[in-house]
């Protein structure tokens, strides 16, 4: 190992190494994985200087803290969160650079769930089928970062273009995704399709990488025999024998058994991974 590395001081409650996925693997059943909020990871990277895909980390709620063995420019995106270097506040949302040693340490989330973390030359972990995104379903990828671990990281670029103003987004209170119905969206009643897209939902807690689950109306099924597998993509809203819609995310699997409602716009997607548990949820058809 050389000294271009970092070693976790605090892993947090889940802290994994992601890029933008490995896709083009779905056939053999390996899903995407990848940032869950990618267009963060990518700001990111961006105020590195650093490929838009370069390996970040991504933490959920309480953040994480590391300790860099060299010195490296690093950059918090993502959700709102505070950021130290050895008890000094730095800012949030800009490129800082942070001593060989010195102890790195992103706080809990103010608002949202996932905060990215960018270093200079990204984390260099090896990539597996092209990427080096951790997957919590199939296991391919780096494990979840644990207390001890030292990661190894890339070659800082030589150039790096500052950004006075990166457009982070804001975070809404309500998660609004627009779906289209289907494909099997004639196994429910049309009353159940009225409830979908009229009545509001809440984030559940049970939520994670695989699926955002949530609490409300079930849905009634027309038909109730059992379904064959299908193939399942990014942003399937599946239903179970509960009722209550569940939107597949980065690690879902890439084949289920519960009927598919609707599919949410891949631009949508990313909302869901700052969306906190009971946060409202709303379903718009579009067509």
């Amino acid at each position: 190992m050389t000294d271009r590395a970092f070693a976790v001081v605090r892993a947090g409650a889940l802290t994994t190494v992601q890029d933008l996925g490995r896709s083009g693997h779905a056939h053999l059943g390996v899903p995407r994985s990848g940032a869950l909020d990618p267009g963060a990871a990518r700001l990111v990277n961006r105020l590195l200087g650093n490929p838009v895909g370069a390996a970040v980390l991504e933490t959920t709620v309480v953040g994480c803290a590391v300790r860099p063995r060299c010195a490296v420019t690093v950059a918090v995106g993502g959700a709102p969160c505070p950021v130290t270097v050895d008890g000094r506040p730095v800012a949030w949302g800009a490129a800082v650079r942070v001593p060989a040693g010195a102890l790195l340490d992103i706080g809990a989330a103010t608002h949202g769930l996932r905060a990215y973390v960018g270093f200079g030359g990204g984390v260099a972990v090896e990539p597996v089928l092209g990427s080096r995104s951790t997957d919590l379903l199939s296991g391919l990828g780096p494990a979840p970062l644990t207390d001890g671990a030292v990661l190894p990281l890339g070659a800082e670029p030589a150039v790096r273009r500052p950004l006075d103003a990166p457009p982070w987004p804001g975070l809404a209170d309500e998660l609004v995704l627009r779906v289209r119905l289907g494909p099997r969206d004639d196994w429910f009643t049309q009353g159940a399709l009225r409830t979908l897209a009229t009545r509001a939902y809440r984030v559940a807690a049970a939520s994670n990488r695989i699926g955002l689950r949530t609490e409300g109306p079930p849905l009634e099924r027309a038909i109730t025999g059992e379904l064959p597998s299908e193939g399942m993509v990014l942003g399937a809203v599946q239903v179970p024998p509960d009722g209550r819609p569940v939107v597949f995310l980065a690690d879902h699997p890439t084949t289920g058994g519960y009927p598919v409602v609707a599919v949410v716009r891949e631009a949508d997607v990313a909302a869901a991974a700052q969306a906190a548990p009971g946060t409202v949820v709303r379903f718009v058809p579009t067509g």
